[in-house]
């Protein structure tokens, strides 16, 4: 957002001539018809039919109204309509809105912001101006020129039916402090703030559009609470303020007369007494607690009378037009105060551009609307609108994600994708009640269930702000929540009115998060996991348990979540790029589908899936899609492994394998090195067709090994295809015969030659140590403490067929086609559970696991590793090879498709045959991950290499990066 730009006296004056000699010149061409017109701004709809929009026209021609306030409709439309009203109006019209929470509120197709009472909760006052700015220039995008807000009422009374919720709180100061900012904001834009709803709305109990409310306050007690934001405001020269449709007798000794037709308090107290210069604005002049009492156009005399400027909404123009024109016809009414106040509205006017053109482009208008830069602010907004209300200590955020375990019931939760956002960060155990519970057959399933479990979240939703209704909980969700603690902690997520929460007193876990919207759900999930430090505060008083300004902050653990490209120094245009490169390769048929993701400063900042599983189906790659990672499993399962037994001393990398392995002693294995092996130049082949073995004359599946059924011992080859346990013996008998490489150097040494070998064999070292199968060691050291639940070898034990993404169809050895089960020959010979391929993932989940890497070690408040272990894995110390310990690294002299030609040379990754890619840069602090399956439908497809998306994209994010 552009900083605060301050012009010099020279500009400021000669802009004011400017404007002044403008309105002049324009005032002196109308007639008294057309100045009375000037004052009026009357409603109209974007959302009606042609009838509708030339009897708007009629008036504009008829009555030469100054302006139109716009209420429901699209934008598209209102753009049109914007451009056809302008150019049937003498003098440009001024266009106004309703947007107190952006142009949402009545637009489709819109983006809405926060209301002001979850604005209230924020601490930090620029946001709210930022959001003040992107509403503004949202409005000016669309032609609109006035703003009518912020609701600058103090909200004292919690039963207030018509502000509540759109006031920024109970506290003066607060209200003050925040509706400057919001104005302040707007007026950048170059969009007139409108305060409302003077002289303050705050403590009623009537809607004044049905009935006139009496506010019965002392001027003093107005003084000091009321109109302080009003006076904040005039003292910043906010260009309106919207008078209410009040009865405030310390101010108006006429019985039942408003503050809109009381020239006490418009002329008297807003112009003279405080100062206030800009445009006195109406409240609705159609509102029933201004139209009682007045026939027709009588309300809309007497609020000209008060000292109004401009007249909004009047219920009947005709009337009210023919009222003015013959009091001033009649030398009732002075024309030359006439003139002063048209004057003063041509110079808004001015001061908005409409001395310029007026047409508004409708070129990419919704794109416009909905940009990146206006959800970066929406989304901070709710980040820092959290409030944890009260916690029990120790209860968040979750830290030990393996041995905690936690449950999530959504209570009328039909539109909430809130249990969503808690899976992103660990296995949460949903529960969802689409309806209101009404008794506890509607939930004792769930209570009889909870005594296994450390936490419930339970997220209430659909609330309302009306306390005659209870808010919109029903009895029976307060008595589950009772049955609930009496089993487990329960930590209460409310997603509603914060008056609402005097409903939960009781209950020690509160955390409100305001709004039914994605982004207070992923706030909320992200402060419960520790994603995000909440520091909200309530804004105004629930109950004696819940007051305003309570508000506990919680710990920022640097758990990975999402945030926008620029908050992170990069560029979301550029990084927009990598659409095209995959989308191409999509349609070149380099493979069929893929997720790619990529995450900087701990901050996934792009996140995608393309394409479909196979082509030409309707199988979309989804985020929870799960790949086939090949290769990427060496560095995602086997050496994590190893790093982690290396740090703790039980496994040293000077030794040899035959340490470990006594059953190496005797071959031609005895004397390899464990560094040797995992620098892939121990003399080991790259790879060999073990499954050959078990074929007759590679046809027939021998039944010494093979069965077609599945029993409780048999591993999985294929689907419908098993093999005997003692495969894995027999596979590992014939790794110890085979025969070494030829590839050696002049010294004698082998040279580097990449092989599978190596890493079965360290699987085979890691399980001797742990005493642990490689799966259930990752999966218990590693996996389920990050919180990555879609991670793990033979993914069809836990999910369906249908989340997994197919590879090859396999011709040769396994005579079907390959689909949940793992593609590389070997791994699947061994069930699956392999120290080279095998594992199974999505680009989220394996994000955890290299964001673990890259904080060196640490991930959601618990060390897995020690720095120094992470570096030292990643160094290249070999003179044979680019490599790093286990690691692939770029180096100018390797042939790597993958890679982008100006990664740093600290950069560590690897590669996976069926598709996928993991860079990771240390300098960058980037992290780049691509899932894809290029073997499907068969594996000789080299599109992928040929055509180097991997690196493309790589050079693209490289390029994202600013300042480098």
């Amino acid at each position: 957002m552009p900083g605060i730009f301050k012009p010099n006296v020279a500009e400021i004056k000669a802009f004011k001539e400017k404007q002044w000699i403008w309105a002049d010149s324009v005032l002196a061409t109308l007639s008294l018809k057309e100045k009375i017109g000037q004052l009026f701004m009357i409603s109209t709809y974007s959302n009606r039919n042609e009838s509708h929009y030339s009897e708007t026209q009629r008036l504009i021609e008829e009555y030469y109204v100054g302006g139109l306030i716009f209420f429901q409709g699209d934008p598209v439309t209102q753009a049109k309509l914007t451009n056809r009203y302008q150019a049937a109006s003498k003098v440009p019209l001024m266009i106004g809105m309703d947007a107190e929470w952006g142009l949402g509120m009545r637009l489709d197709n819109t983006m809405s912001f926060p209301k002001q009472i979850t604005l209230g909760a924020i601490k930090d006052n620029n946001l709210i101006e930022k959001m003040g700015f992107e509403i503004g220039r949202q409005c000016r995008r669309l032609g609109v020129h006035i703003n009518f807000a912020p609701v600058a009422d103090v909200n004292t009374n919690p039963d207030n039916p018509v502000i509540n919720y759109r006031s920024f709180g109970e506290s003066q100061n607060r209200v003050a402090d925040k509706s400057r900012a919001y104005a302040r904001g707007l007026k950048r834009a170059g969009v007139i703030a409108v305060a409302k709803h003077f002289p303050g709305h705050g403590d009623t109990d009537v809607d004044s559009h049905v009935s006139l409310p009496v506010i019965s306050h002392s001027k003093s007690r107005l003084s000091s609470t009321e109109l302080v934001p009003f006076k904040a405001l005039i003292a910043d020269e906010i260009g309106g303020v919207m008078t209410g449709h009040l009865f405030v007798p310390s101010l108006e000794s006429a019985s039942n007369t408003a503050a809109t037709v009381s020239k006490n308090i418009v002329t008297d107290l807003l112009k003279k007494e405080l100062g206030f210069q800009g445009l006195a604005f109406t409240d609705a002049m159609n509102m029933r607690g201004i139209t009682r009492g007045f026939d027709a156009g009588g309300a809309e005399l007497a609020a000209y009378k008060a000292g109004n400027d401009v007249l909004l909404q009047t219920a009947n123009l005709s009337a009210a037009f023919e009222k003015l024109y013959d009091a001033f016809a009649s030398g009732e009414l002075d024309e030359e105060e006439l003139n002063s106040r048209v004057h003063k509205i041509l110079r808004a006017k001015y001061r908005v551009g409409l001395h310029q053109k007026t047409h508004v482009d409708l070129t990419n208008l919704v794109q416009d609307l909905n940009d990146d830069q206006s959800q970066m602010v929406k989304d901070q907004l709710f980040k820092k609108a959290v409030t944890v209300v009260r916690i029990q200590p120790s209860t968040i955020p979750f830290i030990q994600l393996d041995t905690l375990a936690i449950g999530s019931v959504e209570v009328s939760g039909n539109q909430s994708t809130f249990q969503e956002e808690l899976s992103n960060f660990g296995k949460v155990v949903p529960y969802k009640m689409r309806v209101k519970p009404s008794s506890s057959k509607d939930w004792q399933y769930i209570v009889d269930q909870a005594d296994v479990l450390d936490y419930m979240i339970v997220s209430v939703h659909d609330m309302n702000s009306r306390k005659s209704r209870n808010f919109g909980v029903s009895p029976s969700t307060i008595q589950m929540i009772r049955e609930l603690s009496k089993k487990t902690r329960v930590i209460i997520t409310t997603f509603g009115n914060p008056y609402g929460l005097q409903l939960f007193d009781e209950f020690p876990n509160l955390i409100c998060g305001y709004e039914e919207e994605t982004g207070a759900y992923r706030a909320v999930a992200e402060v419960l996991f520790g994603a995000l430090s909440a520091n909200g505060t309530l804004p105004v008083t629930a109950s004696s348990s819940s007051k305003s300004n309570y508000g506990n902050n919680s710990a920022n653990l640097g758990r990975l979540t999402e945030d926008f490209p620029e908050n992170l120094g990069m560029s979301g245009k550029k990084l927009n790029e990598i659409d095209g490169i995959i989308e191409d390769a999509i349609d070149q048929k380099a493979f069929p589908g893929c997720q790619v993701l990529v995450a900087r400063r701990g901050k996934v900042v792009y996140h995608k899936a393309f394409g479909t599983y196979r082509y030409q189906r309707d199988e979309p790659v989804t985020k929870e899609t799960i790949y086939d990672l090949a290769s990427l499993t060496k560095v995602s399962a086997t050496l994590q492994a190893a790093m982690m037994l290396n740090e703790r001393g039980l496994l040293d990398l000077n030794l040899k394998a035959s340490d470990y392995l006594p059953e190496l002693a005797g071959t031609n294995k005895e004397n390899m090195i464990v560094g040797d092996i995992l620098f892939h130049q121990a003399g080991l082949k790259s790879f060999q067709a073990f499954w050959t073995h078990t074929k007759t004359n590679g046809k027939n599946f021998k039944n010494d090994f093979y069965e077609f059924k599945r029993s409780d011992e048999n591993l999985q080859v294929a689907e419908g295809l098993y093999i005997k346990p003692s495969i894995r013996d027999s596979v590992w008998q014939w790794l110890l015969d085979s025969d070494l490489t030829t590839r050696r150097n002049r010294d004698g040494s082998f040279r580097y030659l990449y092989s599978d070998l190596g890493l079965i064999m360290m699987q085979r070292v890691i399980e001797k140590i742990s005493g642990q199968p490689l799966d259930e060691f990752l999966e218990q050291n590693l996996y389920e403490p990050l919180g990555m639940t879609h991670t793990l070898f033979n993914p069809l034990n836990r999910f369906p067929k249908e989340q997994i993404a197919p590879t090859e169809n396999d011709q040769i050895f396994r005579e079907r086609q390959i689909w949940g089960t793992v593609h590389d020959p070997n791994a699947a010979l061994l069930g699956g559970v392999a120290g080279h391929a095998g594992l199974f993932s999505n680009a989220w989940d394996l994000a955890k696991l290299y964001q673990m890497n890259l904080q060196k070690g640490v991930y959601g408040g618990r060390r897995y590793l020690y720095p120094e272990t992470v570096k030292h894995f990643s160094t290249n110390y070999t003179a044979k090879s680019h490599r790093g310990i286990g690691w692939n690294k770029p180096h100018p002299d390797a042939d790597l498709s993958s890679v982008a030609s100006d990664a740093s040379p600290n950069t560590y990754g690897h590669t996976g045959f069926t598709g996928t890619v993991v860079w990771v840069d240390p300098d960058r602090q980037l992290i780049f991950i691509m899932l894809a399956n290029r073997v499907y439908p068969r594996d000789n497809n080299r599109k992928l290499m040929q055509l180097e998306i991997r690196r493309r994209v790589h050079e693209v994010i490289n390029a994202a990066v600013e300042g480098v």
